[in-house]
């Protein structure tokens, strides 16, 4: 295939990623790199290889790169639960290795472009299915299945963000509400649960928590406000739960730690 130039490159990075799956089961990471970001090269933000060489990068322990392939790879697909539960797996790595400041250590994480993120959606031409990532996608999401529409949910996101910062939460709600009509993201339900709670709305505020819980189980955000909303709430039982949840994920997480001395002190 690779006498047919750019007209094969998603024929070959199918073919390289595929290799490298077996050099991963072989037990030779550094083959596998090689082969994924060559797939990478072909095709862009491809599931397959990022989730691969995250694996690989893992196994070698270089946690901080395997990091940004798992948190790339949810850029592309929030609901690939292999990435949410490696992203878990590096960030205890990395704050052991690093500790409170691992953060600032880290390699940039590209930004994925909208053309990616539904690029999995529709098949493509000849190869039906052939490099499909390995959790479909939630299905039944409005707009979800449209670049403009996921485009324009991302922009009515990025407004509610600033009318956050000016602080107006009511306006930030009906621009958060509007996005997740369009796509339903995890960042815009914690968003709107901040705004929420800003609002002493602590009902909706627990229920927005929940349904980013569902996108994304360990969300650390998500975890944090529904604690909040549950305390304001007068359900102690149910925060601490929701902390002690927290906790597993970033166990020096201090205003965590703090809430919970607060509640158990109670």
């Amino acid at each position: 295939l690779s006498r047919a130039g750019d007209a094969a490159a998603e024929e070959r990075s199918v073919l390289l990623s595929n290799r490298a799956a077996c050099h991963l089961k072989d037990g030779a990471c550094s083959l596998c790199v090689a082969d994924c970001s060559s797939a990478l090269e072909l095709v862009p933000f491809g599931i397959k290889p990022l989730l691969r060489r995250a694996a690989a990068y893992e196994a070698l322990e270089r946690y901080a790169l395997a990091y940004v392939d798992y948190k790339t790879a949810l850029q592309v697909d929030c609901s690939v639960q292999a990435a949410h539960d490696g992203v878990n797996r590096m960030t205890k790595a990395l704050l052991e290795k690093d500790g409170v400041n691992w953060r600032q250590k880290l390699p940039p994480i590209p930004t994925v472009p909208v053309s990616a993120q539904t690029r999995w959606s529709v098949p493509s031409p000849g190869a039906p299915g052939a490099n499909a990532p390995p959790a479909a996608a939630p299905q039944g999401k409005p707009g979800g299945s449209t670049a403009a529409g996921m485009e324009r949910a991302r922009t009515l996101k990025e407004e509610g963000n600033e009318l956050v910062k000016k602080g107006n939460h009511k306006r930030a709600v009906e621009k958060y509400t509007e996005s997740l009509k369009l796509h339903q993201e995890c960042a815009t339900y914690t968003n709107r649960a901040l705004c929420y709670l800003t609002l002493k709305q602590y009902k909706e505020a627990a229920q927005d928590c929940t349904e980013a819980l569902k996108l994304d189980p360990k969300n650390v955000k998500a975890l944090y406000r529904r604690a909040q909303a549950f305390k304001e709430l007068k359900d102690c039982k149910s925060s601490i739960a929701d902390l002690k949840s927290l906790l597993k994920t970033e166990p020096k997480n201090t205003a965590a730690l703090r809430l919970l001395q607060e509640l158990n002190r109670a």
